[in-house]
């Protein structure tokens, strides 16, 4: 009961925040966080309220895909830009601040619908966002960006326990960066590189993983496989198919991370000396 009474809290919460605008729109990737900014906003504004999905090498079919269901299900607004980061050189190096020129080229896209429509331009940035590395939440404060989440004091976990409350399907689903994350940094990131990526990942998914990462290192030639710890003993055992369907992905060389899963672990790794001397 307590928890079902600091979710519903959280709600008016948040529902409170996106009264504060006429008009939002919702940079919407289909996760767990700009899908509940999404639907609250819909319910509260009405057709002030838009998600937009932006669409490049760097989002994945299959979230795309989900991405409409969600609006279509939803019945929120929705629509797809194409947004231009593969043709700034700062983001292919890849460099510690990759994400301040995505979300730079995401909210330069979302800037004239927004201008048009006086519209504020919503992320899904949660509480817990704000103490990792995250080099877009600067383009955001730079471009005027609101995160209702942040203002309503929701992180992740509240994050999907208010999802469950309104009964979204997005409230279980497994957190998924863009496709860029998986590249560690310093090396080129390129298109044919993350369809790698994204086909190892479609790989394991289909041999019963998931929950996985397909990280690419040493100029995407080496495919470093991270898996629940759960899900390691099980790996060891389809070695086989798991090196030969990461192989026909694209990758050299396919390792099995042991210490596991865990999200954000190129952040964890640019603290090491030898990719800040990159």
């Amino acid at each position: 009961m307590e928890t079902a009474s600091r979710a519903t809290e959280l709600l008016t919460a948040l529902q409170d925040r996106l009264r504060l605008e006429c008009r939002v729109i919702v940079a919407f990737s289909g996760g767990a966080d700009s899908a509940l900014v999404a639907a609250v906003a819909a319910r509260v504004l009405g057709t002030g309220a838009i998600a937009v999905t932006a669409v490049s090498a760097s989002l994945p079919a299959g979230e795309r895909s989900a991405a409409r269901a969600f609006a279509k299900a939803n019945r929120i607004a929705h629509v797809e830009v194409n947004t231009d980061e593969f043709e700034r050189p700062e983001y292919r190096a890849n460099g510690a601040d990759r994400c301040f020129h995505c979300k730079s080229a995401l909210l330069d896209a979302l800037a004239p619908l927004a201008a048009m429509s006086g519209a504020a331009i919503a992320l899904g940035t949660n509480l817990d966002d704000l103490g990792d590395h995250r080099p877009g939440q600067r383009a955001a404060a730079e471009r005027g960006a609101i995160s209702p989440l942040v203002d309503a004091r929701l992180g992740k976990a509240d994050v999907r326990q208010v999802s469950a409350l309104l009964g979204l399907t997005t409230a279980t689903k497994p957190a998924s960066a863009c496709l860029s994350s998986r590249v560690a940094y310093g090396d080129q990131v390129t298109p044919e590189v993350l369809r790698r990526i994204e086909r190892g990942e479609a790989a394991l998914h289909a041999l019963g993983f998931p929950v996985c990462r397909v990280r690419a290192h040493a100029q995407g030639t080496v495919a470093r496989i991270e898996l629940p710890e759960a899900d390691l003993a099980r790996a060891s055992l389809l070695r086989r198919e798991i090196d030969s369907a990461v192989r026909t992905a694209g990758f050299q060389f396919c390792a099995l991370d042991l210490q596991g899963f865990r999200s954000g672990r190129m952040n964890v790794l640019l603290g090491t000396p030898s990719v800040l001397a990159r």
